[in-house]
């Protein structure tokens, strides 16, 4: 069910380390210290300032007495906000299907307002019908997972895409190579079929797609699909999802953004425009339905 956008527990952890981070460094206490004074280590203390663990109430109160937080309404404000980032968000219900370290991005793509991304080998998941989810989880898992597992996966895709639809819509800036729209998965048909899909979804105000052609020369986005997702809350920065076999990177320096930001910014101004994406998409099935 489509809802409004609201900021779900990865991004209310993230908001509240990177508060603790300023309040301890303000106070001018090391890692090292607030380690010591929540009978923690300076390994811990990053992982809370990064947002990457859940917070015991007991630590936060801790932590505010050691920085001199002193004042009840802010005090108050921060443990709330640690009371709702241990929250369970509604992916988790998807972790017997989905790797740990794919949680945070599921938390981020359900705040984000912006998401741009670069895709070489898919169509991008949001974008994607159920029966092209299902052969790409069998594609992607092998004999490791169940038809049951596989059903529940394309049950998980079809819950992301919900955010296309809340209020306000999340807005959506894809830039594939067509390489990826010629690519049969899971047969012509259903790639036919989800041909069909992307031109009625690039009709959408908040989809936009950008095709680039495959006699096209190359550019500075050689090194792999990416995602660049950009949230209302004011205190979170851009964040980078690099996804490996295996594991996934986030990156939310600012050296970085820019870079990632650069490389799509300049595929949106060298690439065919946008609103050439439906005669494009158009072409690849005329030539579909003609046949070799």
């Amino acid at each position: 069910m489509a809802g409004r956008s609201e900021a779900g527990p990865t991004v209310l952890r993230i908001l509240l380390g990177a508060q603790l981070r300023r309040l301890r460094e303000r106070a001018g206490v090391t890692r090292s210290d607030a380690g010591w004074a929540i009978r923690a280590s300076e390994s811990k203390i990053s992982r809370m300032e990064l947002g990457r663990v859940g917070f015991k109430e007991r630590d936060v109160e801790d932590l505010l007495s050691l920085y001199g937080v002193s004042e009840a309404g802010e005090r108050a404000r921060l443990l709330e906000l640690a009371r709702d980032a241990n929250d369970r968000g509604w992916w988790h219900r998807y972790s017997d299907v989905t790797p740990d370290w794919f949680d945070a991005y599921l938390g981020l793509e359900a705040a984000a307002e912006l998401i741009r991304t670069y895709e070489i080998q898919f169509v991008p998941g949001l974008l994607q019908i159920p029966q092209y989810t299902r052969a790409v989880a069998r594609l992607t898992s092998g004999a490791e997972r169940s038809e049951t597992e596989i059903d529940k996966v394309v049950a998980l895709r079809k819950t992301r895409q919900a955010v296309l639809d809340r209020d306000p819509p999340l807005r959506l800036w894809a830039v594939v190579e067509e390489s990826v729209l010629w690519r049969p998965i899971g047969g012509t048909e259903v790639l036919r079929s989800q041909l069909t899909s992307l031109i009625e979804a690039i009709r959408r105000p908040n989809i936009t797609l950008q095709i680039i052609p495959l006699g096209s020369a190359g550019h500075a986005a050689t090194g792999g699909a990416f995602s660049v997702l950009r949230f209302p809350q004011h205190d979170l920065p851009d964040v980078v999802y690099l996804e490996h076999l295996t594991s996934a990177l986030y990156l939310d320096k600012n050296d970085d953004i820019d870079a990632y930001t650069h490389v799509l910014d300049n595929l949106a101004v060298s690439g065919p425009p946008p609103q050439q994406a439906e005669e494009q998409l158009t072409a690849i099935l005329r030539k579909l339905d003609s046949g070799p």
